[in-house]
């Protein structure tokens, strides 16, 4: 959910949210009526429910993260077996595929970069020897870097924003000509016009525009980050607070102090380092890549209806293979993409189908900035006149409930009926307002009016965008039960 931070902004809501009381004695296949009495669902709903499967879906979850797929890096060679893999299941569950030529895949452009190598030492301040950092641990590339070596000068420059339209400029006055730009990730208050801003591509040009020989963000710890657009002799890369302390002792303040200031004061708070960088990176740029998103679908049975669809959707890719380092993406979001594997064995198996079609799309690009869904949302698919609506499932794997985002309040009493059988949701959220730069493949639905809801699981989701996101982190009941009350609800929906 590219996207999140680590968790996008609905599902913060939901942790936030009351806890919604679970102790419900209702079995998985009936619903209290008024009068206390059972009613059974449909003979078919329960027998397509039963479908749903917790091993399945931790048995695709395992092929996904595994090393063979080579962290599922949009455009890559791995990425692509792993999205013929993933069509291949599509194709034995007798889902219908959406392109006679391209089968269930729908490519488009999908530019990547590898980062093969990277050194970075500072020199505090003070006459200190040079400190060489170790990656993945106080330092890496922001995975769009191009190749590079410089040996060059810091300057802090807070949020790293130059919006004089808004009355709000970092580099004012700054000399970061040749530099190394450090600076925090975020905006200098809560506006929704800086949410263009905040985007790293923005966040990138600006600092190239600058004169800037890159820019590093300061992060509580290093996180792979493909988000952006590869600019030649531009080195983007991220730092641990704990080595920015470092770099900052000469000001006598740290990086959480910075912040804190920052967001107190709403003003820029820039200056240069006595402090200095050598840093050195290797990288290959593919500006020819390919991306699929992963699309099939079940036909409705209303032929007045059958035009429309709901998507039932979620982000395949993750990070990719970098110096050696493996990001697996196991809850990000192999959970994800196994829970719609989930649904849509259900709805392939479901005797009497829903009025409306359901489509079920494993989105590539979400982590180079919601690149597949936006697409698909761009690109209609001919099949189909209108997108009914849109569940979203994003790191689904980790916790023992679930929560997320809805923007119709029609969407919110069908997750809530269709809850009434599973007990697994914990709180949700209202949308309002624009999504913003952190949301998840939901975004360009919402963005065109389309009724969205997302659902990911409580977490901790502690190795976010880390190497550390495998398999063993993975809780096969929470995926299926966010399965059973997707395709409980979803139908509702698509046969109302």
């Amino acid at each position: 959910m590219n996207k999140k931070a680590p968790l996008i902004i609905f599902l913060m809501l939901a942790c936030c949210a009351a806890h919604i009381e679970a102790a419900l004695t209702l079995s998985r296949a009936s619903v209290s009526e008024a009068d206390g009495a059972q009613k059974p669902l449909p003979p078919d709903v329960a027998k397509a429910l039963a479908v749903i499967d917790g091993a399945s879906a931790y048995a695709h979850v395992k092929t996904m993260a595994a090393p063979a797929f080579a962290g599922r890096l949009t455009g890559h060679p791995g990425y692509t077996a792993a999205a013929r893999w993933a069509a291949g299941l599509f194709r034995a569950w007798g889902l219908k595929p959406i392109d006679a030529k391209d089968g269930f895949l729908q490519p488009y452009p999908s530019p990547y970069t590898i980062v093969r190598s990277a050194e970075m030492t500072v020199f505090p301040s003070g006459g200190e020897a040079g400190r060489k950092l170790a990656p993945n641990a106080d330092f890496l590339p922001l995975l769009f870097t191009d190749s590079g070596k410089v040996e060059t000068g810091l300057v802090f420059a807070g949020w790293g924003i130059s919006a004089p339209e808004l009355g709000y400029d970092d580099y004012a006055g700054l000399d970061v000509q040749g530099k190394m730009v450090l600076c925090f990730r975020g905006a200098p208050m809560d506006d929704d016009r800086f949410n263009r801003h905040d985007e790293h591509r923005t966040r990138m040009q600006t600092a190239q525009d600058q004169g800037a020989a890159g820019l590093i963000y300061i992060y509580p710890e290093p996180l792979s980050n493909p988000n952006g657009d590869w600019r030649k002799g531009f080195l983007p890369a991220m730092i641990s607070e704990k080595i920015a302390d470092s770099l900052l002792q000469e000001k006598k303040v740290s990086s959480a102090e910075l912040k804190k200031d920052l967001r107190s004061y709403g003003r820029p708070i820039s200056f240069g380092l006595a402090s200095r960088i050598r840093y050195e990176v290797a990288s290959e740029h593919h500006p020819d890549g390919i991306g699929y998103n992963v699309v099939g679908y079940v036909e409705g049975s209303n032929p007045a209806l059958k035009r429309e669809c709901l998507v039932v959707g979620g982000h395949f890719d993750h990070d990719g293979l970098h110096m050696g380092f493996l990001y697996p993406g196991a809850n990000d979001n192999a959970s994800g993409s196994a829970t719609v594997m989930e649904i849509a064995r259900a709805f392939a198996a479901l005797g009497k189908k829903p009025k409306r079609s359901v489509v079920f799309a494993l989105f590539g690009g979400e982590e180079m900035g919601l690149q597949g869904s936006t697409w698909f949302a761009g690109h209609p698919l001919p099949q189909f006149d209108k997108v009914d609506a849109m569940f979203n499932f994003d790191m689904t794997g980790e916790g023992d409930g679930a929560g997320g985002g809805y923007s119709d309040a029609a969407l919110k009493a069908c997750l809530d009926e269709a809850d009434a059988h599973v007990g697994i949701l914990r709180g949700t959220g209202l949308m309002s307002g624009p999504v913003g730069v952190r949301g998840s493949d939901f975004a360009p639905f919402y963005a065109k009016g389309v009724p969205v809801v997302t659902i990911g699981s409580n977490g901790p989701h502690l190795a976010y965008h880390l190497t550390g996101d495998t398999i063993y982190r993975i809780n096969p009941e929470i995926m299926a039960d966010i399965a059973r009350l997707a395709f409980l609800a979803g139908r509702a929906w698509a046969d109302r």
